[in-house]
């Protein structure tokens, strides 16, 4: 017969662990760990220093912050990496009445889209958004423990070591905009693993400049790192862009463009 009382060592030191692991991730999720946690990353470097250079009325959903009065009914949104997860796209047709084209070619979200019922504001394309038209061959992130992600992939810069390798279309921002017979987009939302920074060149030339940027950038990884995400926030604030927030963890930082502020001092 088993002995109750190992049993009930056992048991309760697996509720201990379950209860330790969700208070470590309360704590991890917590603004004030997450501000003491940026705060220790600039200080050795591996953050960026970025202030807002105008203060805006925000909203937010998912993560990205955006500015409340410059949407409204009508208004196009542009969603660049969706994933499996389009809380901040609703928010934006929900609240704001917006137009969301939503763009990700990624298997996951093709499939995650396909099983929903969605309003017909919500406007998916399967295409990649990069810096010219063509064809880009996307692998699924892997991290630090080795484990394959569900649902990031990324665009494979060098030749595949044995890797899942899928191939997908991709056009530039202004073939898009001519696709979809837009003139003008009122935001764009940019989370596509590191290509955010060819996109960006492609947009600063564009006649019709998005008039509000959310942006993830991804230095952390070990081929692109910081210098490059501040050139990137350089040539946007040369072109008119002014950053109005950045989130908790610094990489998510959301721009408009000077052409749509009205009264607004810095």
């Amino acid at each position: 017969m088993p002995d109750c009382r190992l049993c009930g060592e056992v048991v309760g030191g697996r509720a201990l662990s379950g209860q330790v692991v969700r208070l470590s991730k309360k704590i991890a999720s917590h603004p004030l760990y997450l501000r003491i946690k940026l705060l220790l990353k600039r200080l050795s470097g591996r953050e960026l220093r970025i202030r807002s250079d105008v203060a805006l009325e925000t909203d937010s959903a998912g993560g990205w912050a955006f500015s409340k009065n410059h949407l409204g009914h009508g208004s196009i949104a542009y969603s660049l990496g969706v994933g499996d997860f389009i809380a901040f796209d609703l928010l934006l047709i929900q609240v704001y009445g917006s137009t969301v084209h939503a763009f990700d070619p990624t298997p996951t979200s093709v499939e995650s889209i396909k099983n929903q019922d969605l309003t017909r504001q919500f406007v998916f394309h399967p295409w990649a958004v990069a810096g010219s038209d063509g064809v880009l061959r996307m692998t699924q992130r892997v991290n630090r423990k080795g484990r394959k992600s569900k649902t990031m992939w990324t665009a494979v810069l060098e030749p595949s070591d044995g890797a899942e390798v899928i191939e997908v279309p991709c056009f530039s921002l202004a073939s898009i905009m001519k696709k979809l017979n837009h003139k003008s987009i009122d935001l764009l939302k940019v989370d596509v693993e590191g290509s955010e920074y060819e996109i960006i060149e492609s947009l600063i030339v564009l006649p019709n400049k998005p008039g509000q940027l959310l942006i993830e950038f991804h230095h952390r990884f070990p081929n692109i790192g910081l210098e490059r995400t501040a050139e990137a926030i350089r040539k946007l604030r040369a072109v008119g862009y002014k950053v109005f927030a950045v989130s908790l963890t610094g990489r998510e930082i959301s721009f408009i463009h000077e052409s749509r502020l009205s009264g607004q001092t810095n």
